[in-house]
């Protein structure tokens, strides 16, 4: 089973969202980096804010599907992007990619929507956006089960460090077994659910090892940025990768809202087709009360 193109995508029927309301796909690139990012627009425009979201680990712009489909539906236009290597991106040596590399890929995004853009980030790409909007202005930020800067991190140990492969797969993070195992350990997502974050994730190891051990010694990042930006932070009882601890932990340091949802999992938060409703949902209020 072959990923689909960029072009298969798009000439897809999109099924009726679930209040009615037309959606437009576009899709543009930033060509100098290879980026390719994906969008779901409101049939009619709207002044709310444009929302871009930002994927983890062996993710891509397919990790927001549902909340592509779920805020273009109710007004908002959403871009998701795939970092170089990643989906539907420019090929490039992972071995070469570097966590400096990926935030210059989201500031390229951002620069493009504008200063009224709100960032969105699940697991790494919630670190990416933090870093990221220490150059680029953006007006909201909502961080989905992030990983934490350097300022909350332990120090990991360097037998931690040397283990990590330049390129790594869906093994690294747990995904490399029996789906009904994953299932007992993510029960807010069904076996459809699980078959399709497996499938995606991709067969071959394709991740930057150097990304992630640089995430593991430590990214600082400047929270003053954030001093006068509205700012949301979800974390999921369930979650293997970022316990819902750190979550409220990084909540505290950013003196922002925390939303816990203590049935959800790491990828239940936005990939469950059930699960990711509540969430959905959490956003959607805290854009409304922002104004944004």
């Amino acid at each position: 089973m072959s990923d689909p193109t960029p072009n298969d995508f798009l000439a897809r029927t999109q099924a009726a969202p679930v209040n009615g309301r037309p959606v437009r796909k576009d899709e543009f690139e930033i060509g100098d980096r290879g980026v390719y990012v994906e969008s779901w627009l409101p049939e009619r425009r709207s002044r709310r804010k444009p929302l871009l979201f930002v994927h983890g680990e062996l993710g891509g712009s397919w990790v927001f599907e549902r909340y592509l489909a779920y805020f273009a539906s109710r007004g908002w236009e959403g871009h998701a992007l795939n970092l170089r290597n990643h989906h539907w991106s420019l090929t490039a040596d992972p071995a070469e990619l570097s966590f400096e590399m990926f935030v210059d890929d989201v500031g390229s995004v951002m620069d493009r929507l504008g200063s009224a853009v709100v960032v969105v980030g699940h697991g790494l790409g919630g670190l990416l956006a933090m870093k990221a909007a220490e150059r680029h202005p953006l007006s909201g930020l909502v961080l989905v089960a992030s990983e934490l800067p350097g300022e909350l991190r332990l120090p990991a140990h360097q037998h931690e460090i040397r283990d990590i492969p330049e390129l790594y797969g869906r093994s690294m993070i747990g995904w490399e077994t029996l789906p009904e195992r994953l299932q007992r350990d993510h029960r807010d997502l069904s076996i459809a659910d699980i078959l399709r974050i497996q499938h995606l994730m991709g067969q071959k190891p394709h991740e930057s090892g150097r990304a992630r051990r640089a995430m593991l010694r430590g990214i600082r990042v400047d929270r003053r940025v954030f001093a006068e930006v509205p700012r949301l932070v979800i974390g999921a009882g369930l979650d293997r990768q970022v316990p819902i601890e750190s979550a409220e932990q990084l909540a505290e340091w950013l003196d922002a809202p925390y939303e816990p949802f203590a049935a959800h999992s790491h990828y239940g938060l936005v990939v469950g087709e059930q699960s990711h409703q509540q969430v959905a949902d959490a956003i959607r209020a805290f854009l409304e009360a922002n104004r944004l």
